[in-house]
């Protein structure tokens, strides 16, 4: 049975051993897990800090398409058995970890590829926005409609 065990989205520090954990399962012969943190720089400009927000439905969101990648990156006989993700919100300074998400599978292959996938598809379409504050002074928001 494939199942999404951590679906979360909070302004408290992530664990990485909590989605490593979320995802453990007797049946799984590879682990894939994706850490994003929050860098100094984007697009050759100097970051001092950044702040995430998302729309209240953020949860349910972030689940309806963890259970489309589930469904997508399971392929008969070599299942992914479970996925896990968290993303931070709040204000985030440089090094913080701002999302982590881990796919478990039979294989290696589907545990990467699904691991992969469901970075790609939170960032493209769960509602969730940074705003970048620049050594500049200067400012942006990223991903907002």
């Amino acid at each position: 049975m494939e199942e999404i065990t951590l679906a979360s989205v909070r302004d408290t520090p992530l664990s990485v051993d909590e989605v490593l954990a979320a995802v453990s399962d007797p049946r799984a012969g590879g682990t894939a897990v994706f850490i994003g943190t929050v860098r100094d720089h984007d697009h050759g400009r100097d970051v001092a800090r950044l702040a995430y927000s998302a729309h209240p439905t953020v949860e349910a969101r972030l689940r309806v398409v963890m259970e489309k990648v589930l469904s997508d990156t399971s392929v008969p006989g070599r299942p992914v058995v479970r996925m896990a993700a968290a993303h931070r919100v709040g204000q985030l300074e440089i090094g913080d970890i701002a999302v982590v998400v881990a796919a478990a599978a039979e294989h290696r292959q589907e545990a990467f590829e699904a691991c992969r996938r469901l970075i790609d598809d939170l960032k493209a379409q769960v509602p969730i926005w940074k705003h970048q504050d620049f050594e500049d002074g200067q400012s942006e928001w990223v991903g907002s409609p």
